[in-house]
């Protein structure tokens, strides 16, 4: 790292470590405020910010106020997180930085500064998720599961292609791709690369998105001809994947809050070549025009807004950003949008309700509660639906990936259907 890359680190970290804005969002403000960086400057500040972010509780146990003392935060994460040897960047340090890193190596932080600092995880997470009757050992693995960067989980459109050729492809260009274990479309790859500018993705025939995320669209069972709504579409990654699944026959009704996530989807839905796509921006899921499908869709697919904690391999800084009053915020949300969106579903219709989250309250408990709530709807067994799909997957009447057993982000589905 040199001084100007140091620098650079240190204004970002002295923003991102207040955990006031997403992490993603002050580094893509940043980036546009100083446009002359180069590539390798972006990479080197990048990598360094996220570093710290994954070992914010070993770096907060020993520096208090990170963010007020960001090139500290910024140097320990190069030590601590990009193992970078201290006698490497001797040239960027005073004294003081060389007795502190020093200190820092020294430390024996597995369990001498407590579970929070072993797992890197906020003490308001321990407390929850001991509460929802997970041991130290569990909290430690889940802990360390989403402390490492994600691979790269892309789907091939199958109105484009077929994976075992665009696998064919991308093992003839020398690029380390494999199939995904459990979805059918999914290709992974473990090193970075700039797919935003491969003909594959270019043309459509590749879309960015994680093979837990891909499941969902099979759990739906979307068949051609059918009328489909995505609750909350975002920027219709699940709703593209289920256009496909359609054979793009049919009528999709994409919703959700945001203009500017909806807009994203336009160019996605261009590129992919579909068609059967209706983006809708709604106030709430009271809207009234959402009224007039009551009782009319063949499927619902409810991805609820959610703590994000499955995502935490991308998103480090979303356990900072939560806490046990978000958390009971959004479980409100959660339970009113599934009983609004269930009011669409016809007779012999199907509800998927979805998150990325990891905590029983936003999963188990919202789809026991929706079913006490609501009778003449039943539940199915993922299990059997993926097996139908010829999915080899089983984790019971509930999918539930684990990012430490699967490899994909944690994510929840509970599949229901109306009796007629």
């Amino acid at each position: 790292m040199t001084p100007n890359q140091l620098e650079h680190t240190t204004a970002v970290l002295a923003d991102m470590l207040t955990f006031k804005q997403p992490a993603d969002a002050v580094l893509s403000a940043y980036f546009r405020a100083h446009s002359k960086l180069g590539r390798q400057d972006r990479h080197e500040i990048a990598e360094t910010a996220f570093a710290a972010l994954r070992h914010y509780q070993k770096i907060a146990a020993a520096l208090r106020r990170p963010h007020v003392q960001a090139k500290k935060a910024a140097l320990a994460a190069l030590v601590l997180g990009r193992s970078v040897n201290i006698s490497r960047i001797e040239a960027l340090l005073e004294e003081e930085d060389k007795t502190f890193l020093s200190q820092l190596k020294a430390r024996k932080s597995e369990f001498s500064d407590g579970l929070n600092t072993a797992a890197e995880l906020p003490q308001w997470l321990i407390d929850t998720l001991t509460a929802a009757q997970q041991s130290e050992s569990d909290i430690l693995a889940f802990g360390r599961s989403v402390n490492r960067p994600a691979p790269l989980d892309v789907r091939v459109n199958t109105l484009n292609g077929k994976r075992d050729k665009v696998l064919a492809q991308l093992h003839a260009e020398g690029l380390a791709a494999e199939a995904t274990p459990y979805s059918p479309w999914g290709i992974r790859f473990q090193d970075k690369i700039a797919l935003n500018k491969h003909p594959l993705f270019l043309d459509g025939t590749l879309e960015v998105q994680d093979e837990g995320s891909q499941l969902l669209a099979l759990l739906l069972g979307a068949k051609r001809g059918e009328i489909v709504v995505d609750f909350c579409a975002g920027a219709g990654g699940k709703t593209l994947a289920v256009a496909a699944m359609m054979a793009n026959k049919g009528r999709i009704y994409a919703f959700d809050i945001a203009e500017k996530r909806l807009a994203n989807l336009k160019p996605r839905m261009t590129r992919a070549g579909v068609t059967t796509i209706h983006p809708q921006r709604i106030d709430n899921e009271h809207d009234s025009r959402i009224a007039r499908l009551h009782g009319k869709a063949d499927r619902v697919l409810v991805d609820a807004p959610c703590s994000g904690l499955g995502t935490l391999r991308r998103n480090p800084d979303l356990k900072y950003r939560q806490s046990p009053a978000t958390l009971a915020a959004l479980q409100q949300q959660q339970a009113s949008i599934l009983a609004e969106a269930a009011k669409l579903v016809k007779n012999g219709g199907r509800l998927v309700y979805a998150t990325c989250s990891i905590l029983p309250q936003e999963n188990e408990q919202q789809a026991e509660r929706f079913l006490a709530n609501h009778p003449g709807w039943v539940q199915l067994d993922c299990a059997e639906l993926l097996s139908a799909a010829k999915v080899p997957l089983n984790t019971g009447h509930y999918l539930q990936m684990n990012v430490a057993q699967h490899q994909t982000d944690g994510f929840f589905a509970a599949v229901f259907e109306k009796q007629g």
